[in-house]
């Protein structure tokens, strides 16, 4: 009787194709991190060596104006010099854990970014000898028609890639290998440095809102510029009166803690015509919010607003507007009560 050789085990061939997949991807995920981080570096040695170096050499700005304008950009910069080099030699791992030490840089030049503009307009505005500086640099062909502008952001951009670059080489990397710890500690660094800047950038975007409708609102009676409170929507709504009166088209703003309704000023009244007065404030902490229907795919629908000592009807005939505004006020009022 003769016996033909067993198969190769099918297991087997399973997870060496994994494998084999896994080191394929990651390849080109560290390949594609290396040659966008040699970009990177190109672009922030732009700003370094035609602007940081040739400044301070000359004293056109003063150092704490200097400080304030680029932050720590010199530092940003050394780090991704050193995190190139270890890539280029494939110590990805040793890469990122020196790396991971000098991630605070972002948050600290997060932090200041707001200001960095400011100052920077405030200085083209003043010094007309920084002005002039500015300008010629980028003439320069190096820039490519790019501006000391389009420069300072790409630190807060390059976290983000960051984060997403890691974590495609942790997915691709076997779990059982010491790098796969390194890869995850370093996911886990990007990840938080990243969600503080993303909190910066939040709280700086929700005062931008609250300042806004606050220039939006006719006098100062309503203090919309509160500690704590966020922007949530604004738009347009239809209340439906009591006792059969007209429909009364309102802006309303929503806000985590207050819904306020608002009616336009007149639009011949030399100061007020583009503000709106504030008709009513309502708190949300007692605030229980039903849809009367617009349930169905029909026109629109209606929403019910019970306060202690009041009930708002509110319509819309659009029906994604009314669903959303449920949604917006459902979460609004769930979130103040949690």
């Amino acid at each position: 009787m003769s016996y033909s050789p067993l198969p190769p085990m099918a297991g087997a061939n399973t997870v060496e194709e994994q494998r084999a997949r896994w080191e394929r991807k990651r390849s080109r995920t560290a390949k594609e991190l290396l040659v966008t981080e040699h970009r990177y570096l190109e672009q922030l040695d732009l700003v370094v060596t035609f602007f940081v170096t040739i400044l301070k050499a000359k004293g056109t700005l003063k150092p704490a104006v200097m400080e304030t304008i680029f932050g720590p950009l010199e530092s940003i910069y050394s780090a991704s010099q050193v995190l190139s080099l270890h890539l280029e030699r494939g110590n990805l791992g040793l890469g990122l854990e020196n790396f991971c030490q000098k991630l605070e840089l972002y948050g600290h030049y997060a932090e200041n970014f707001e200001q960095a503009n400011k100052t920077l307009m405030e200085q083209l505005r003043k010094n007309k000898s920084f002005q002039r500086f500015k300008k010629l640099q980028e003439t320069r062909p190096q820039f490519q028609g790019r501006k000391l502008e389009d420069l300072l952001p790409l630190p807060l951009q390059r976290l983000h890639q960051y984060k997403h670059f890691l974590r495609d080489l942790l997915e691709n990397t076997n779990p059982g290998s010491a790098e796969y710890q390194e890869l995850a500690r370093a996911v886990k660094s990007v990840s938080e440095v990243s969600q503080w800047v993303q909190d910066i950038v939040r709280k700086r975007e929700n005062s931008l809102q609250l300042h806004r409708v606050q220039k939006l609102l006719k006098g100062q009676k309503i203090q919309v510029l509160t500690p704590g409170r966020w922007y949530i929507r604004e738009g347009w709504l239809l209340v439906v009166p009591s006792k059969g009166e007209e429909l009364k088209r309102r802006m309303f703003f929503l806000f985590s803690d207050i819904f306020i309704s608002t009616k336009p000023c007149h639009p011949l009244h030399l100061l007020n015509s583009n503000k709106f007065a504030c008709t009513a404030v309502y708190p949300l902490h007692q605030c229980v919010v039903d849809k009367v229907f617009g349930h169905t795919q029909s026109e629109g629908g209606l929403l019910s607003l019970s306060f202690p000592h009041k009930t708002l009807l509110l319509m819309s005939t659009d029906q994604q507007d009314i669903n959303d505004w449920h949604q917006s006020l459902r979460t609004a009022v769930r979130q103040l009560k949690a």
